[in-house]
C-alpha cells in the first residue's frame, strides 16, 4: 500500500487558511462569550435604556412642577399687591413646602414680610432667623434674611451683635453694604465711636452701587459727623478695614 503524503500549503493558502481557523475560533469564542454574558449584558441594556428614559420623564415633570410653582408665586404676589392677603396665603404655604429652594425662600421671606407689616415682630423676626441659619438655602438668600432680621430687631439687641451679624455684609462691593453698613454705622453711634461710624457712611455715601435713598441718609450722617461725603477722605477707605468688634 502507497502512502499518500499531503503536498505542504503555500504561502497564500496558509493565510487563507490560518484566517478560516482565526473566523471559526472568534465564533466560537463569540458563541461561548454570548451563552456566558448574554442575559446580563442584555439585563444592563434594559437599564440603561430605563434610566434613561426614567432621567427624560423626571426632568419633563420637574420642568412642569418648576412652571406651575413658578404661576404661584406669581399670583400670590399679584394678589399681595392687590391687597388681598388671605387668598395669597395658602399659596405661599405651599411654596414654603417646595422641594427647589429658591422658590422656598421666596415663599418664606415673604411671609416673614407679611408677618412684620402687621406688627408680629417677634414671629417675623424668627422667621427671618430661621431663613438665616437654613444651610439648604442660597447665600443670597440667607444674607437677606439676616439683613431684614436685624432690621426688625435693631432697637431691641445690643449694638455689638448688630455689628457682629453683619460686619461681613457691609464692605463695598457686597450686595447688602448699604443696609448691613448703615446698621453697623448707626451701631457705632450707639457704642459711641463715632469716629468709626463716621467714614462708614462716608463710604455708604460715595457707593453707587447703594440705593439712592440710603446715600442721601448716609450723606447727611457723614456730614453731620465731620466728614464731607463728596471729597475722597483717607477715613472713608479705612472704614472697610475697621476691626471686628
Amino acid at each position: 500500500m502507497h502512502w499518500s503524503i499531503p503536498l505542504a500549503l503555500t504561502p497564500d493558502k496558509n493565510v487563507s487558511f490560518y484566517r478560516e481557523v482565526d473566523e471559526e475560533l472568534r465564533r466560537a469564542q463569540l458563541g461561548s462569550f454570548w451563552k456566558r454574558y448574554g442575559k446580563a449584558l442584555l439585563a444592563a441594556a434594559v437599564l440603561l435604556i430605563a434610566v434613561a428614559a426614567g432621567y427624560t420623564v423626571w426632568k419633563n415633570r420637574q420642568q412642569k412642577i418648576a412652571g406651575q410653582q413658578s404661576e404661584t408665586l406669581d399670583a400670590a404676589l399679584t394678589e399681595l399687591a392687590e391687597g388681598n392677603d388671605k387668598p395669597a396665603q395658602p399659596r405661599l404655604d405651599e411654596l414654603a413646602r417646595s422641594k427647589s429652594a429658591g422658590y422656598r425662600a421666596a415663599a418664606l421671606l415673604t411671609k416673614a414680610d407679611l408677618a412684620l407689616g402687621k406688627g408680629e415682630v417677634k414671629q417675623a423676626s424668627a422667621a427671618f432667623g430661621a431663613i438665616a441659619g437654613d444651610p439648604g438655602l442660597a447665600q443670597p438668600y440667607r444674607d437677606l434674611a439676616l439683613v431684614r432680621q436685624t432690621a426688625a430687631e435693631f432697637d431691641a439687641i445690643p449694638p455689638a451683635l448688630v455689628i457682629s451679624r453683619l460686619q461681613r455684609l457691609a464692605k463695598p462691593g457686597n450686595p447688602w453694604f448699604g443696609s448691613a453698613g448703615e446698621m453697623v454705622a448707626a451701631a457705632y453711634l450707639k457704642q459711641r465711636k463715632p469716629e468709626r461710624a463716621a467714614p462708614l457712611f462716608a463710604a455708604i455715601a460715595k457707593d453707587e452701587g447703594v440705593p439712592e435713598s440710603i446715600r442721601a441718609r448716609a450723606t447727611q450722617m457723614a456730614g453731620t459727623l465731620g466728614i464731607d461725603a463728596i471729597e475722597d477722605s483717607p477715613e472713608t477707605s479705612a472704614a472697610v478695614g475697621a476691626p471686628k468688634e
